[in-house]
C-alpha cells in the first residue's frame, strides 16, 4: 500500500533510557527492549484490561499473546515503561517495508493519562529514528480522541480518513 508521509521530518525525540515522574508522582523508567524483558512484558498484556484492546490486539489470553509477541519483537524496534519491577507500557515499531514501520503502543489501564503514553512514544521514535528508521504510520479507531491528540502532537499527521479508523504518518 503506498501511502503519503509527511515531506518535512518530526523530531527531534529523546533516544531513552529515560526516568521520569508521571502525572501520579510515580518513578517510571523508559529503556530500550532486552529479550530478558519477554517474561515481564507478556505478564503486562496478561494484565491488560480486555476494554482497552483495539483491532484486535493484544491478544486475550497467554499463549496467543507469547506468540505474538514472538511475531512481533525483533522485527523493527521496541521501548518498555517500568514502575519498579512491573513493566505497565510498551510501544513497538514493526517492519512493513523498506524502512517503513506501523506503530501500535499500550500502556496498562492503571497507568493510563499520566504522561507514560506520550513519553513511550517519543523514547520509541527516538530510538528508531537513530537507528536508520525513516517512515512510521498507525491505524487509530476515530472515537479514540486522546490517542488522536497524543499522536498529533509528536508529529503524525493524518493520511486518510474514509474508514472506521484513521491512518496517520510521520516522517523520522
Amino acid at each position: 500500500m503506498s501511502r503519503p508521509y509527511p515531506d518535512e521530518p518530526a523530531g527531534p525525540f529523546e533516544r531513552p533510557p529515560e526516568t521520569f515522574t508521571d502525572a501520579h508522582g510515580r518513578e517510571i523508567e523508559v529503556s530500550v527492549y532486552d529479550d530478558k524483558e519477554f517474561d515481564a512484558l507478556a505478564e503486562m498484556y496478561v494484565a491488560f484490561d480486555p476494554a482497552d484492546r483495539a483491532q484486535g490486539i493484544p491478544p486475550a489470553n497467554e499463549e496467543a499473546i507469547e506468540e505474538w509477541l514472538d511475531t512481533i519483537l525483533g522485527s523493527g524496534y521496541d521501548v518498555v515503561a517500568y514502575h519498579g519491577d512491573t513493566c505497565v507500557g510498551h510501544a513497538t515499531l514493526v517492519a512493513d517495508g523498506d524502512a517503513c514501520h506501523e506503530l501500535a503502543i499500550f500502556v496498562l489501564d492503571t497507568h493510563q493519562a499520566a504522561g507514560i503514553g506520550s513519553r513511550l512514544l517519543e523514547a520509541l521514535l527516538g530510538h528508531a529514528g537513530r537507528e536508520g528508521a525513516e517512515r512510521v504510520w498507525l491505524t487509530v479507531e476515530r472515537w479514540n480522541q486522546a490517542a488522536i491528540a497524543l499522536y498529533r502532537k509528536v508529529g503524525f499527521e493524518t493520511c486518510d480518513s474514509e474508514s472506521f479508523e484513521i491512518e496517520m504518518a510521520i516522517r523520522l
